[in-house]
């Protein structure tokens, strides 16, 4: 039995959202095999550092991955990221409570949006 709250609507838009990109994908996959630091999941990406600072960032607002800043032999400080264990079950059922408890307008209350 899980012991985990189901997710409100917000949390489950965000992180939906979040995963729906395929850079994005790529670095949880990378992190779930081993934490790593900027520079050298940029090299294993073949990203920039800049543009994947953009997604660590993303990913760290949506609670699925965490940084720590360590300091390597040489004194130069290391930003290492982790994966934070999470699991994502998704059903009709889930979906439906979730939508109950979105703050989120739908895409007709969006200034912009198209009537």
């Amino acid at each position: 039995m899980s012991t985990a709250p189901p997710p409100t609507g917000d949390d489950l838009v965000r992180v939906l959202a979040t995963l729906a990109n395929p850079h994005r994908l790529r670095v949880v996959a990378a992190l779930a095999r081993e934490r790593a630091y900027v520079s050298g999941l940029a090299r294993q990406l073949g990203i920039s550092r800049a543009l994947l600072q953009v997604h660590l960032r993303k990913l760290a607002a949506a609670g699925l991955v965490t940084a720590r800043l360590e300091l390597s032999e040489d004194g130069k400080a290391m930003n290492y990221y982790e994966v934070e264990p999470f699991v994502l079950t998704l059903t009709p059922a889930i979906i439906a409570a979730a939508v109950e408890t979105l703050t989120v307008p739908d895409s007709g209350e969006q200034p912009g949006a198209p009537r």
